[in-house]
C-alpha cells in the first residue's frame, strides 16, 4: 500500500461547537504521530466562527464548510464519499480521543473480518460509564421495556434491559446490535457498500439504522473497550433550537416504521409509549416551573383564607354556594395571569414578573365580581389576597435567585486547576474575574517544583497524585490546562475517579470561552428559550388561529365560490388550522426545520421573498428568524404584506392559499 494512503479517515460534523472541536482535533493531532489518518470535519452552518478560527490552526484538517444545517446523517455522508482510508471514524466533535485510542480499533478490526463496526468505551466528563454506547436494537419488546421504564426498575435482568444492555460488563468485548454514532470504527468498503447513514433521520436513530443494515449485510457490529475516550454528550443539542425529546422518540418511530412495518399493533402501541415518554420528559424538564406554580397556588389560597379570617373572622365566612368556585376561579386566574407574563415555563422566576402577574390577576377578580354579584362578598378580601400573595411569591422568588446565584456559601463547587502554563494563570484570572460559582482550593503541577504558589494560590500537589488530592480536597471539578500531559492518563484518572463523579475540563486555548463554558456547566444554567417556544406565545398564536379559521369557515365560502376557486381544497387548507395541523402564519416548509409545537403555515415569511431566490439556506435562516424574533406585530405584518403581494400579483402561489 502507498505510504501516502491513509489508514483511517476521520469524520467529524460539527455544529456550534467550536471550543470542543479544537480540542478534540488537539487529541487527534497526538494519534496522527502514530498512524496515517485523514481528517475531514464538515461544518453545518455553525455561527461561532468554527471554519475561519480553526481552519488555520490545523492545517492537516479538510474542512467542509455547509450552508445549512442539513443533520448528522447526511453531513456525515459527505465526509464518507471523501474518505481515502480503509477504516471510517464517524466522531462527535465533543470527544477526546485516547493516544492508544485508533491503535485499538484497528487491531481489532484486522483481528475480526466479520466486524463491520466497532465502538469503544465512552466516558462522560466526571468519567461515568455512558451507557448508550452499546444498544439492543429497539425491537418490539426492547422498545416496551424501555419506554415503560421496566428497564429502568431492572437494569440487570435480560429480560427487561435489552436495549441498553445494562446487564452486560462494560469492561467485556462482546457483540451487540449498535454502538453509538458518537464513535463508530467502520470498513469503508462495507459502509459504501450500504450507502452510509440514511438521510431520512436528521439527529439520533441514524447509528441504529445504520447497525441495524450493516447486520443485513453480514457484518457484526462489536463493544471494545479495551480503549476509552471522553464524550462531552449533547454540546451540539444544547446550541440549537432543536427540541431533542422530540426528534429522539421521532427517529424511534421511523427505525420501528422502517425495519418493523408489517406489525401495525406494535407502531400504534410504540406511539402512545413515545407521547407518554416525551410528555414526562417536557414534565421533568419544567419541574423547578411546576413546582413553583403549585407553591403560587397554594399560596395564594391559603392567603385567601387568611384574608377572611381577618375580614370576617372565620375562613370560611363567604356563602356555602361559593365553595369550592372560589378557590378553582382564584388559581384559574392567578395561573393564567403568570403564565401571561412568562412565568413556570420559560426558565425565569423574578419578583419582577411575580408583582406583574398579581396586578394582573387582581384586575381580572375585581372585573369580575362586577359580572357576578352574588360572588362580591369583599374587594377588601380580594385586595388582601393578592397582596399577601404577591408578597410571598416574590420571597419565594428572591430565595430561589439567591441561592442559583451562588451566594450562599455552601453553592460553590471545589475546583482544581492542573497545570502551571500561562493558560493556567489565564484561567485562573479569567475565573476569578467572571465571579465563577467556583472556588479554586489549589494547583497541581504536572511535574515536582520547588514553586510552593502559582499566581496567589498554592501547588497542592503533583499529577501522579490526583485522585489522592481530590479526596484530600473534596474536589468535584478539575480543570486541565497542560497540554503536555497524555489524553490515555486524563481520561485513565477520569475513570478512577468516577465514583467520585468528579467533572473534568479542558482549557488549553480560547481561555476565556473555556472559563464561560466552565461557568456555565457549574453553575446552574438558565435557558433563555426565543419567542416563539415560549408557551404564552403558543397560546396566544393558537387562539388567533382559531378565531381566524373560524371566521373564515364560516363567512369566507362565499367569496371563494365567486372566485370559482376549489371549495375542498380552500376547506381542507383551513380544516387543517382550525385542526391544529397549520397555522395561519407560520414556518415554510423545509427540511432542516425541527422546531416542535411550531407549525408550517399558510403564508410565511420566505413566500414574501421571490421563487427565483428562494434557496433552502435562505428558508432555513428565515424560519430561524421567524422563530426567535417573534412577536404577534410580526404576523400581522407578514399578513398584510401578503395580502398586498397577492392584490399586486393575484396569480402567484399565495392566492391558491386562501
Amino acid at each position: 500500500m502507498d505510504v501516502t494512503t491513509p489508514e483511517v479517515t476521520i469524520v467529524i460534523v460539527s455544529y456550534n461547537v467550536r471550543q470542543y472541536l479544537r480540542q478534540c482535533l488537539e487529541s487527534i493531532e497526538r494519534c496522527r504521530q502514530m498512524h496515517r489518518l485523514q481528517v475531514i470535519v464538515v461544518d453545518n452552518a455553525s455561527q461561532d466562527g468554527t471554519v475561519s478560527m480553526l481552519a488555520p490552526l490545523f492545517p492537516w484538517v479538510e474542512f467542509v464548510a455547509l450552508d445549512e444545517n442539513i443533520g448528522f446523517g447526511r453531513a456525515n455522508n459527505i465526509g464518507i464519499e471523501r474518505a481515502r482510508g480503509r477504516y471510517t471514524l464517524i466522531l462527535n466533535p465533543d470527544t477526546i480521543v485516547a493516544e492508544d485510542t485508533i491503535g485499538a480499533m484497528l487491531d481489532y478490526m484486522e483481528a475480526h473480518p466479520e466486524v463491520g463496526i466497532c465502538g469503544c468505551k465512552l466516558l462522560n466528563a466526571d468519567g461515568t460509564f455512558q451507557a448508550q454506547c452499546r444498544r439492543g436494537f429497539p425491537t418490539p419488546w426492547a422498545a416496551f421495556t424501555k419506554l415503560f421504564g421496566l428497564q429502568a426498575l431492572f437494569p440487570r435482568s435480560r429480560l427487561f434491559a435489552q436495549y441498553n444492555q445494562s446487564f452486560r460488563s462494560p469492561d467485556e468485548t462482546y457483540y451487540v446490535d449498535a454502538v453509538m454514532g458518537a464513535f463508530m470504527f467502520c470498513r469503508t468498503e462495507q459502509l459504501r457498500a450500504i450507502g452510509g447513514f440514511d438521510p431520512d433521520y436528521f439527529m439520533y436513530g441514524e447509528d441504529l439504522d445504520l447497525c441495524y443494515r450493516m447486520l443485513k449485510a453480514g457484518y457484526r457490529t462489536a463493544y471494545v473497550p479495551t480503549t476509552r475516550i471522553v464524550h462531552f454528550k449533547g454540546e451540539s443539542t444544547r446550541r440549537s433550537r432543536i427540541n431533542d425529546v422530540r426528534v429522539f422518540y421521532e427517529a424511534m418511530v421511523h427505525f420501528a416504521r422502517k425495519h418493523y412495518g408489517s406489525n401495525r399493533l406494535f407502531l400504534l402501541v410504540l406511539r402512545a409509549a413515545i407521547r407518554f415518554r416525551e410528555l414526562v420528559a417536557h414534565l421533568a424538564q419544567y419541574r423547578q416551573g411546576i413546582l413553583l406554580l403549585l407553591i403560587d397556588l397554594l399560596m395564594a389560597n391559603a392567603m385567601l383564607l387568611l384574608a377572611t379570617t381577618v375580614r370576617f373572622g372565620s375562613p370560611f365566612a363567604f356563602q356555602s354556594y361559593a365553595y369550592p368556585t372560589v378557590f378553582i376561579v382564584l388559581s384559574v386566574v392567578v395561573a393564567a395571569s403568570m403564565i401571561a407574563v412568562g412565568e413556570y415555563f420559560e426558565y425565569t422566576y423574578r419578583v419582577r414578573n411575580a408583582v406583574m402577574g398579581y396586578m394582573a390577576a387582581f384586575f381580572v377578580l375585581s372585573s369580575l365580581t362586577y359580572y357576578w354579584k352574588e360572588y362580591a362578598f369583599s374587594r377588601g378580601v380580594v385586595l388582601m389576597t393578592v397582596g399577601l400573595s404577591m408578597v410571598g411569591s416574590g420571597a419565594v422568588r428572591f430565595l430561589m435567585r439567591y441561592r442559583e446565584r451562588g451566594y450562599a456559601g455552601g453553592t460553590q463547587r471545589r475546583a482544581l486547576v492542573v497545570g502551571t502554563t500561562d493558560a493556567s494563570r489565564q484561567i485562573i484570572e479569567a475565573l476569578a474575574s467572571h465571579a465563577a460559582p467556583v472556588s479554586i482550593v489549589g494547583v497541581v503541577a504536572v511535574e515536582p517544583t520547588a514553586d510552593e504558589t502559582f499566581v496567589g494560590y498554592p501547588i497542592v500537589g503533583y499529577w501522579d497524585y490526583v485522585p489522592r488530592l481530590v479526596e484530600q480536597y473534596a474536589a468535584s471539578e478539575v480543570i486541565v490546562t497542560d497540554r503536555t500531559i497524555p489524553r490515555s492518563q486524563v481520561i485513565a484518572t477520569l475513570s478512577v475517579l468516577a465514583q467520585r463523579r468528579v467533572r473534568f475540563f479542558f482549557a488549553y486555548d480560547d481561555v476565556d470561552l473555556h472559563a464561560q463554558r466552565i461557568i456555565a456547566d457549574v453553575g446552574v444554567r438558565r435557558l433563555v428559550l426565543p419567542p416563539l417556544l415560549r408557551l404564552r406565545y403558543r397560546l396566544l398564536k393558537r387562539l388567533a388561529d382559531l378565531v381566524i379559521a373560524s371566521v373564515v369557515l364560516v363567512l369566507g365560502w362565499v367569496v371563494v365560490i365567486l372566485r370559482r376557486q376549489s371549495l375542498a381544497v380552500w376547506r381542507r387548507r383551513w380544516w387543517s388550522v382550525l385542526c391544529g395541523k397549520r397555522s395561519v402564519v407560520g414556518l415554510h416548509p423545509s427540511a432542516t426545520s425541527h422546531y416542535v409545537g411550531i407549525r408550517e403555515g399558510l403564508v410565511s415569511l420566505p413566500l414574501l421573498v421571490p421563487e427565483s431566490v428562494r434557496t433552502d439556506a435562505l428558508i432555513a435562516r428565515l424560519n430561524e428568524y421567524y422563530v426567535t424574533e417573534y412577536s404577534p406585530a410580526l404576523d400581522l405584518e407578514i399578513l398584510v404584506r401578503s395580502f398586498h403581494q397577492h392584490k399586486q400579483n393575484p396569480t402567484d402561489e399565495l392566492h391558491p392559499r386562501f
